[in-house]
């Protein structure tokens, strides 16, 4: 069989679409209130990787897990021995999240796969369908591990560091879930084995909905570092001692937060993103002054030297902040990731698919941290957008984007991938 030409291929199912992602965000831990619960390494990410595996054996595809915890399914190409094209994205969430961040990636590429399939489609390498194990770093701080992983980024040293809010690593966090962390050079990929790589996602931003723009083609992927401070001063009764006596942990850490917003709202860091998503207090009586806090910084830039500058900024102001209010401040690295530039030849390559589909697109940079941003350590990898609405929000259960909408990204996806398969197969002839 020949792949058909792009006008002939099938098109995306946008009800079906829809009804994946309903199935996905209806694996939700209880009694974590409104939005979608489904950490990394839970049994619950499990049982949604175990949900994308029946679909895609359904399908007839081989589907195996790795070490890593990463799944993946292959269409066989149809010359045996070419490095592969891939897709995918991940399944887990951040706390109280919406139902599109990285699933609608795997809803797309469970789509893709159904309409190859279904319209008895083989390209001429095979075609893997990848879903990520834990890519968002809510629960250990440190995003993308899976892709880490797979990209040779993380191996088992690093997996026995890194710690949740209980005090569980990483690696027993993939043992209690059956997964081996001393065996993760297993699930490394190896460059010869791999062409090239598309990741679909929701923007995360309110770019393509202002503009009435379908499709977005990411050039740059924010690096992204994070920080733990903790802060040490001294508890004791808010009745009985005088304010000017005081080593109070959580007001050195609120001058701290508000230092870190004016820091990357000043001229110099004009595209740097800084935030404090999380601080605790103890012992967290309304009674007691704090005599300790833990503030979570999350510093974003998409450039490599003014990222690492700005955190190392935020160390110092914090530690002068603590140092005057007679406070001791430790600072400690969770997480930290270069910013990426994606290769043109491949973002050229679906903006060609487009153009031939009829469908605007913009060139745009992401925000975010993303698998793709890892994986392309091994290999060519590309980003493609679509729509975020309510203002572009997201890690929110006000996430949305419209069927139809994740329908023509999932056709520009298929189309890329053929399109991709048919440049690569000349550049092939050529060379031979």
């Amino acid at each position: 069989m020949t792949a058909p030409t792009l006008a002939a291929l099938p098109r995306a199912d946008a009800d079906r679409l829809q009804r994946h992602l309903d199935t996905f965000a209806g694996m939700s831990e209880p009694g974590q209130g409104p939005g979608v619960t489904r950490l990394a390494y839970t049994p619950l990410e499990r049982q949604a990787h175990d949900v994308y595996t029946a679909h895609m054996r359904a399908l007839g595809l081989e589907v195996r897990t790795d070490t890593a915890g990463n799944t993946i399914a292959e269409l066989p190409g149809t010359t045996p021995g070419l490095p592969g094209l891939g897709t995918g994205s991940h399944l887990d969430s951040v706390p109280g999240a919406g139902a599109y961040d990285g699933i609608a990636g795997v809803v797309a590429a469970m789509e893709v796969a159904r309409l190859f399939v279904s319209g008895g489609i083989r390209l001429t390498r095979p075609v893997r369908f990848v879903a990520f194990a834990a890519e968002e770093g809510a629960r250990f701080g440190q995003a993308c591990t899976g892709s880490r992983i797979a990209a040779g980024l993380t191996g088992p040293a690093d997996l026995k560091t890194k710690q949740d809010a209980e005090c569980v690593s990483l690696a027993q966090a993939m043992t209690a879930v059956g997964l081996d962390p001393n065996d993760t050079e297993a699930a490394r990929w190896r460059g010869e084995d791999w062409a090239a790589f598309l990741e679909l996602h929701i923007e995360q931003g309110s770019v393509l909905e202002s503009e009435s723009v379908p499709i977005g083609l990411v050039d740059l992927i924010s690096g992204s570092t994070r920080l733990r401070l903790d802060l040490t001063g001294r508890a004791s009764h808010t009745g009985g001692t005088p304010m000017r006596m005081r080593a109070d942990a959580m007001a050195a850490a609120a001058e701290i937060i508000l230092m870190i917003e004016t820091l990357a709202n000043d001229s110099r860091h004009h595209g740097t993103r800084a935030t404090v998503g999380r601080m605790h207090a103890s012992p967290g009586s309304l009674t007691t002054i704090a005599g300790s806090a833990e503030v979570y910084v999350d510093v974003r830039d998409v450039d490599n030297d003014r990222q690492r500058l700005t955190a190392a900024e935020i160390v110092d102001g914090a530690q002068n902040i603590c140092s005057r209010r007679g406070v001791g401040c430790r600072s400690r690295l969770l997480a930290d990731a270069s910013p990426v530039i994606l290769p043109r030849w491949l973002r050229d390559t679906i903006a060609e698919a487009a153009a031939e589909a009829g469908i605007a697109h913009r060139v745009m940079p992401s925000g975010a941290s993303h698998d793709a941003q890892m994986i392309n350590h091994v290999v060519p990898t590309g980003m493609i957008f679509v729509p975020s609405h309510n203002g572009g929000v997201s890690h929110s259960p006000e996430e949305l984007t419209h069927p139809a909408e994740l329908a023509v990204g999932t056709d520009i996806l298929a189309s890329g991938l053929l399109r991709l398969d048919a440049r690569l197969s000349a550049q092939e002839a050529t060379a031979a």
